[in-house]
């Protein structure tokens, strides 16, 4: 059932300001985010297989993320440079050649070969595991770019998963109370899109909308009811698969004919932010029946 819903009822009230950021504990988020995968697994119909081994892959980066080293923080005055000229700190543009990205991608790599998937994805990690450093290069900017080949999903699956890694860990250096808002729909440590966003149900907070970052996982306030892709609060409304009481909507903007979803944490606190996303593939089926684009990022559902 495609329902349209004008406009979300239940984003006016009285939410006090809410914190700028949510910076990430990856060891946590990613073990949560794994169990997530697992849990949707067995309830997953057809996607059950692809679940399954996302959350095997998420899991392989929750055991990284506790076993690596941390992080060697941000120098501060990159941090103050950032801040006065209101850019994210982390400069995804310079991390293709990071010799600590490419460390984090073979060790995933390595970890990876021991987890059951699909064949596709098999033949895919043996391709970016022989991969030339030129090739390997090609992949991380690619996805470091937002922007992912449809006819090379699966090789740069494996690479998007590394280097949300790597950016968790990062954002995890960072003093939350250095970071400025960049403009709607930027995460504010890393200049990511989102993958989706969550309204949330957390005590005082109940109500305030969160966008996830695709890529380092920096979850960020967004004003409600405002279009994440271009900033319009003109021209909103949500359309879901099941019912008005759906928590997984699409919110569809008319002013430049995209969309991204909305996970309801108020009502559903498992949700999580990658997983779901995912795991309501429905959803994206049937937008792309639509006129409007898929406005939010995630690796995972490149070619859907």
């Amino acid at each position: 059932m495609n329902t349209q819903i004008q406009p979300d009822p239940s984003a006016i009230g009285g939410v006090p300001k809410a914190p700028l950021t949510f910076l990430p504990d990856p060891a946590k988020l990613f073990a949560t985010r794994a169990e997530r995968f697992d849990f949707l697994a067995e309830h997953g119909g057809n996607i059950a297989p692809y679940l399954r081994f996302l959350g095997a892959l998420t899991a392989v980066q929750a055991r990284l993320a506790t076993e690596m080293p941390a992080a060697d923080p941000l120098p501060a005055d990159r941090i103050e440079l950032a801040r006065a000229s209101r850019m994210p700190p982390i400069d995804r543009a310079d991390l293709a050649t990071d010799a600590a990205l490419y460390a984090t991608l073979d060790r995933l790599l390595d970890l990876a070969a021991d987890i059951e998937m699909p064949e596709p994805a098999r033949i895919a990690l043996q391709a970016v595991k022989a991969a030339t450093l030129a090739d390997r290069h090609w992949l991380l900017e690619n996805v470091l770019a937002d922007r992912i080949p449809d006819d090379s999903a699966a090789a740069h699956l494996f690479v998007a998963a590394a280097i949300q890694l790597h950016l968790s860990r990062l954002a995890a250096t960072l003093p939350a109370d250095k970071l400025v808002p960049i403009r709607t729909g930027v995460c504010p440590s890393c200049g990511g899109r989102p993958a989706t966003s969550s309204v949330v149900g957390i005590g005082n907070l109940d109500g305030a909308r969160y966008a996830s970052c695709s890529c380092c996982t920096t979850q960020w306030n967004e004003v409600r009811l405002t279009c994440l892709c271009c900033g319009s609060t003109k021209a909103i409304s949500y359309r879901s698969v099941e019912t008005i009481e759906a928590t997984v909507r699409a919110e569809v903007c008319s002013d430049c004919d995209s969309w991204v979803k909305v996970l309801y944490q108020n009502k559903n606190h498992s949700l999580e932010p990658v997983a779901d996303d995912v795991a309501s593939l429905g959803l994206d089926l049937m937008m792309k029946e639509t006129d409007k684009k898929r406005g939010g990022f995630n690796p995972y559902l490149v070619g859907y």
